[in-house]
């Protein structure tokens, strides 16, 4: 009896080992089901997944596009490489000004502010509301607009300061900012963008100059910036969505603002823009546009040419529909 064969433990044992099966198949079903639910995925043919942006060719260094929405880079050209920003400077000018005071605060255009580099029809001694000349600075990349916020938000701490002082401050408040903003190649050196002009020395010269950009900073990091602005403050940038503007200083005194993105008109459901340009950095362009709604789209252009900037522009915008529709 003792010798006999036991069949009913190896039965049990192959039992077993199908129920093993069984389950494992039935965990791994509901793993993967369960991850398609999670990614809301729907079972399609190969030929119908999501296509790839647009192949373009642009005049621009460098180029970052971004679906907002998805948190999607549906294009990026460059985008980590640092070029001269020009005016888009005045993006982050603005934002620290409306963060340092009340946009009904009053601003005056003093004779200092009146001495950078452009005339844009401002009037010495004139007073505006912050709001109201940040306006007109961002539609019309006003210099002096740009300079006499600065020069009346700069060292607000320090009395009997010296221009160089209120100023400095002001760029420093910029640079702390970026810093916040994780703008990690983004560095200002001044609060308009405009070159700079620095001492140098080559062979066989006693003494010169040498141009270099008023700011810093890449295509993503703009894009980035402006983002972080229109989510933040709304308002801020709200009139840079027109063509043409009329604003009036407190002195009663109207100006005409036209809008330095010529293309402002033509960007569907557009929420914010700027621009940019001077010799060193070439053409630059930064907007953001909501072409279905609540799908915001970032689009910074960077080292483009003056007009080559909108026709970036262009390109991208009518390649960013198409990648819609497609998906």
């Amino acid at each position: 009896m003792d010798n006999q064969p036991t069949t009913a433990p190896d039965s049990e044992i192959r039992s077993f080992l199908i129920l093993a099966v069984v389950l494992s198949v039935f965990l791994v079903l509901s793993v993967v089901l369960g991850l398609k639910i999670e990614r809301k995925d729907v079972s399609s043919p190969k030929d119908t997944d999501t296509k790839p942006f647009p192949t373009v060719t642009l005049e621009a260094k460098a180029t970052y596009v971004y679906d907002v929405r998805a948190q999607t880079i549906l294009f990026a050209k460059n985008e980590h490489v640092r070029l001269p920003l020009a005016s888009l400077t005045k993006m982050m000018s603005a934002l620290v000004a409306e963060e340092a005071s009340p946009l009904y605060g009053v601003v005056t255009i003093s004779g200092e502010a009146l001495r950078a580099e452009g005339d844009s029809g401002l009037y010495k001694g004139e007073k505006w509301r912050l709001k109201d000349l940040l306006d007109f600075s961002l539609i019309t990349s006003s210099n002096d607009g740009m300079r006499a916020v600065a020069l009346t938000l700069g060292a607000l701490s320090k009395a009997n300061a010296t221009t160089e002082e209120i100023l400095n401050d002001f760029v420093g408040a910029m640079n702390r900012k970026a810093g916040e903003l994780g703008l990690k190649n983004t560095y200002f050196g001044n609060e308009t963008g405009l070159d700079l002009s620095i001492a140098s020395t080559s062979v066989g010269q006693v003494g010169g100059s040498e141009v270099k950009g008023g700011a810093y900073g890449t295509a993503k990091d703009m894009g980035t910036l402006l983002a972080y602005a229109l989510g933040h403050h709304p308002e801020l940038f709200q009139a840079t969505r027109e063509t043409h503007a009329t604003l009036k200083s407190l002195d009663n005194r109207p100006h005409m603002a036209t809008n330095t993105n010529s293309i402002a008109a033509e960007i569907p459901g557009l929420l914010a823009s700027k621009t940019g340009f001077t010799n060193t950095a070439g053409g630059n362009l930064v907007f953001i546009f909501d072409p279905e709604l609540g799908r915001p789209i970032v689009v910074s252009i960077l080292g483009s040419t003056e007009n080559g900037r909108f026709a970036d522009a262009r390109i991208l915008i009518k390649a960013v529909m198409e990648y819609i529709i497609n998906n």
